[in-house]
């Protein structure tokens, strides 16, 4: 779609982008409460569970919280999950600490892992942080088996804290028997799910304000759809945001009304 709406309302920017400096962030209640007990688990060198629904910030969170550790005293390892074995994750996490090889053994992996952790902690004098997104998606075998890579010293010492983010069906996951080693560890859980109408009302005004512009064009009625249609949730509220602008372009109206959030609706899921 052309970008004529971005000259008809003004805006400098692509308006509701998830490509957000981290000040740029919308500091929510709920966003606050994800990095009070991510800096939690990590001060305990424990693990933390994010959860919610598809759309409703986790990533955005996560992003948030890590970025304010600061790199001259924390290394953090990010990877997002996959349907994969125990050692796609473990090839990742290789990949993440710069470490090269082809190894195939369990192992081998482990004790390179556990080698430059060790190396990041005692030797460089940082805390090392694992980030793992989309953690709903591995299988019970990861479940099973990761919690081994966090002991070090016979379970005595804490270098590596993990942050789990997923959908629901994460917590279910952990609920198995073969995940208790792993879910024992957890010691602070986030849910995020869909804001209020006053709440995404706000959210609305924050991406404009971030794109250039003071006043919203967005009449009662299209933040009421605009909430409706999404459930309260970012990701969905950003699509269709966008799209009603793009509609309200169309007919070179500079207000932009539930009509036009019901047209945004039909280009997306």
């Amino acid at each position: 779609m052309n970008e004529t709406y971005r000259t008809l309302f003004a805006l400098n920017r692509e308006p509701f982008s998830s490509e957000l400096n981290i000040s740029e962030i919308l500091q929510t209640p709920e966003l606050l409460n994800v990095k009070e007990r991510f800096d939690y688990a990590i001060r305990l060198g424990a693990m933390a569970l994010v959860t919610g629904e598809i759309g409703s910030g986790k990533s955005t969170a996560l992003r948030y919280a890590s970025g304010q550790l600061h790199p001259s005293q924390y290394r953090t390892l990010s990877i997002t999950a996959s349907s994969g074995s125990i050692l796609e994750l473990y090839r990742q996490l290789l990949a993440e600490l710069a470490i090269e090889g082809n190894t195939t053994s369990r192992t081998v992996m482990v004790r390179l892992i556990k080698s430059e952790i060790q190396q990041l902690v005692l030797g460089k004098k940082l805390k090392v942080v694992l980030i793992i997104d989309e953690a709903s998606l591995m299988r019970l075998e990861v479940f099973s088996e990761l919690h081994t890579i966090c002991q070090f010293e016979q379970d005595s010492k804490p270098y590596l804290p993990i942050i789990l983010a997923g959908q629901n069906n994460l917590i279910d996951k952990l609920m198995y028997r073969t995940s208790m080693p792993l879910a024992s560890r957890i010691v602070a859980k986030s849910y995020l799910e869909g804001v209020n109408r006053q709440e995404m009302e706000q959210y609305l005004k924050h991406h404009l304000t971030i794109a250039g512009l003071k006043t919203s064009p967005f009449d009662e009625t299209a933040i009421t759809a605009i909430h409706q249609g999404s459930g309260g949730l970012f990701r969905k509220a950003n699509h269709l945001a966008r799209g009603a602008l793009i509609a309200a372009a169309k007919e070179k109206s500079t207000t932009v009304t539930a009509e036009h959030v019901r047209l945004a609706a039909t280009e997306i899921f």
